[in-house]
């Protein structure tokens, strides 16, 4: 076979080599190529809303998951500890494939749902979680997302009172968050020592 012809019959790649050093394979992930500090650094890297906030500093996904954990404790206190570790890594796929508007997500149709699907599959498995969420835990999860967008929305995204409303609904009366987006390294370690927390009390139950 020439040369040109190798070349082309040999297959692109589809791994990423991640800050650990670790290759993940992005069309078959594996768990034992999944880290915490891997997905903490690039949740860390990755803006809200396409980077189209006020602010000095974007609002990142790191922040965004110990927000969302913050609001789901709030709505249903006696939630098992895995499904708060569930909560806290519900965007995680997000280390690798990016922050991704939903209407971006529904344009590009079911085989990147698949792929999404995969890749949090795989990282739920790394860290003791079932491949797929029972739906009353999807449910909650999406709820206190929802509510966390709201409060994006308004506060930092340029939306008004009534858009977000018209979009997210209206969060619990009761319920007060104050999105402050902060600088890398600290959304970073933020999202790191909860993780360790909720981690260890999760494995504390099992």
């Amino acid at each position: 076979m020439p040369a040109a012809a190798r070349k082309k019959a040999v297959a692109p790649r589809a791994w990423q080599r991640m800050i650990s050093g670790r290759r993940l394979d992005l069309l078959d992930p594996s768990p034992f190529d999944v880290e915490i500090e891997d997905i903490a650094h690039g949740l860390a890297r990755v803006a809200r809303w396409n980077g189209q906030t006020h602010g000095d500093h974007a609002f990142s996904v790191a922040e965004h998951s110990v927000v969302v954990l913050d609001i789901l404790d709030h709505l249903y206190p006696d939630l098992e500890q895995k499904w708060r570790l569930a909560a806290l890594l519900h965007d995680a796929s997000e280390y690798v494939i990016g922050d991704m508007i939903s209407p971006f997500k529904a344009a590009l149709g079911v085989n990147y749902r698949e792929f999404e699907d995969r890749l949090e599959a795989a990282i739920h498995l790394r860290f003791g979680l079932p491949p797929k969420l029972p739906k009353e835990t999807k449910r909650k999860i999406k709820r206190a997302d929802v509510i966390c967008a709201y409060f994006e929305a308004t506060q930092i995204a340029g939306f008004s009172h009534d858009e977000s409303l018209k979009f997210f609904g209206r969060p619990p009366a009761e319920l007060e968050i104050e999105i402050v987006p902060k600088p890398v390294k600290q959304a970073q370690t933020l999202f790191l020592d909860r993780f360790e927390t909720v981690l260890g009390q999760f494995e504390g139950r099992r």
